[in-house]
Order: C-alpha cells, then sequence, then structure tokens
C-alpha cells in the first residue's frame, strides 16, 4: 500500500455529495490532483500556501493502489505557478489524473494549527 496525502479546504470538501468522486476546485485549471507522500512536505506545503486561507483543511490520506485514475510522479507543480526551492527539482510528487474515487480516501482528518495560523501537523 502507497499512501499519498492531499489538502483540501473543509468548506469546500463538506459542500460535495460524499458518495461522489471527488476533484478539487483548482482541477479545472491544474488538469490534476495535487498530492504528497512525505508529512513533512504537506506540512511545508500548508504553511507556504494555505497559511492565510481562513478555516480549516482537510487532509485525505489516500491508498494509491486503490485509485482508479492515472497517477503520475512528477516534478512539482506548486499551486501559485512559483518555482521549486531548493532540494523539490529533484523530489517526485504524486498527481492524479482524473477524479478522485473515494474508495481511495482511507482517512480524513484536520490538520492542526498553532494560534498564529501556521500549520503544525497534518
Amino acid at each position: 500500500m502507497i499512501l499519498i496525502l492531499h489538502l483540501v479546504p473543509a468548506a469546500y470538501f463538506n459542500t460535495l455529495p460524499p458518495g461522489a468522486p471527488y476533484l478539487p476546485a483548482a482541477y479545472p485549471q491544474d488538469g490534476f490532483i495535487h498530492c504528497t507522500k512525505e508529512p513533512e512536505v504537506m506540512l511545508n506545503i500548508a504553511n507556504r500556501f494555505y497559511k492565510d486561507l481562513p478555516g480549516e483543511l482537510l487532509v485525505l490520506v489516500i491508498d494509491a493502489d486503490r485509485v482508479t485514475s492515472e497517477v503520475k510522479w512528477e516534478a512539482p507543480a506548486h499551486p501559485d505557478g512559483s518555482a521549486p526551492r531548493q532540494g523539490e527539482a529533484a523530489h517526485r510528487f504524486p498527481h492524479i489524473y482524473g477524479p478522485l474515487n473515494r474508495e481511495a480516501i482511507i482517512e480524513i482528518h484536520p490538520a492542526r494549527r498553532a494560534p498564529d495560523g501556521a500549520y503544525i501537523s497534518v
């Protein structure tokens, strides 16, 4: 089993039909679902891109072996279009090309924040 992680605003995720495949709001512009394998990388991503986003973020824990859409391991593709940071260029991220079937989501939990808004665990 290969576990991968995806962040999603709770307010968005909770409005989606529970049995329907999941697609993030940015899917039409990105063309895939951003994921990572390492929790420490996910924590850095949360603080770099979502620290100022109000509300709760959810961490979807996904069994990559259960994903029915294609999963490709690729170089970073940052949501804001910024260039990879030092050391990121060699890292490969799992990107899901298509809807995420709900059976592949094996756990959902909130990302934890400090009082100043910084994420402290995913």
